[in-house]
């Protein structure tokens, strides 16, 4: 698991872990004191052995370039906290495939709906599932029901004998 901390750090962290075991520490004092793996020490003193200084540098990001830029994205979670109807859409639910058509009206750029859940997630939102009720439920008509109707259908609980050991 990637230990927290930016590259900055990470990568101040496996310097003095380093100097600590040039200095003459053990690899487990040195882990203990960074707060890493023994063999986390091991790899890092044998980076810095072959490849010098730069042997411990941090390594650039993997993957593309983020297609929104932060203010984009601030702008998209202005868009979706107003609602969906806001934006009009028929109801208020956003779906992946709204929030796709968002995107690609309003910034010009398209994700595959696949992969908008990853932008939703780094914005944190989380999914949510809408409760189902019928539109044209009469709230006196299931209340009345709830308290006539129910109690004459609902089954009894049914007695246990009483046993004896």
């Amino acid at each position: 698991m990637r230990p927290t901390g930016t590259k900055a750090e990470l990568e101040a962290r496996r310097r003095m872990a380093v100097t600590l075991y040039r200095r003459g520490l053990s690899v487990r004092e040195v882990a203990e004191q960074v707060g890493c793996a023994p063999a986390s020490v091991s790899r890092w003193n044998a980076a810095f052995e072959r490849y010098g200084p730069e042997g411990l540098a941090a390594k650039p990001q993997s993957g593309g370039h983020a297609r929104l830029a932060r203010r984009q994205l601030d702008r998209l979670v202005r868009i979706l906290l107003k609602g969906a109807r806001a934006y009009g859409f028929s109801t208020e639910l956003w779906t992946l495939r709204r929030v796709q058509h968002v995107i690609e009206q309003e910034f010009a750029t398209s994700y595959h709906v696949g992969h908008i859940w990853r932008v939703l997630r780094e914005l944190g939102f989380t999914a949510q599932k809408p409760a189902r009720r019928a539109r044209e439920q009469d709230e006196a008509a299931v209340q009345a029901f709830r308290e006539r109707e129910w109690p004459a259908i609902k089954k009894k609980r049914r007695r246990k004998a009483g046993r004896s050991s």
